[in-house]
């Protein structure tokens, strides 16, 4: 029977990763773009947390209808004693994104985005999507 690790969630956890994986790593990870979606009657509300984000490392790309958020994080961690030896020297980088699909009737110039504080917030409005046509075709009857 498996029953949970007592220092993590997942059992698997403790056999995939750790010790190499400290726990602000995992919390780190964990906290990477949660994302909230509002609707409002003029389009939709994006506010996507990114934590330790800087706004230059985020970017936002619109491609044949969709939205993708791409972010990426840097952190060095050193510490020396007296004499300049380490006595800790950690780096982490990384990488994430996510994409929505928006519709190919939203262009670039559509889409408001303002960053701040870790947080991105992205304003998409409603576009009326033109209904397609159907076009009647007829059997020819013989006769």
């Amino acid at each position: 029977m498996l029953m949970p690790s007592i220092l993590r969630e997942n059992l698997l956890d403790d056999f995939f990763g750790y010790p190499f994986r400290g726990y602000n790593y995992e919390v780190h990870v964990n906290e990477m773009m949660k994302t909230d979606v509002k609707e409002t009657e003029q389009g939709y509300e994006v506010t996507m947390n990114l934590p330790g984000v800087k706004k230059e490392d985020v970017k936002a790309e619109l491609k044949e209808g969709y939205l993708t958020i791409s972010a990426t994080s840097k952190s060095d961690n050193d510490e020396q004693d007296q004499n300049g030896k380490y006595i800790r020297r950690e780096r982490f980088m990384g990488s994430c994104s996510r994409s929505f699909y928006v519709g190919n009737e939203i262009t670039q110039e559509d889409i408001k985005a303002k960053f701040e504080d870790g947080t991105l917030k992205l304003t998409i409005p409603k576009k009326d999507t033109k209904p397609a046509v159907e076009d009647k075709k007829y059997i020819a009857i013989e006769g």
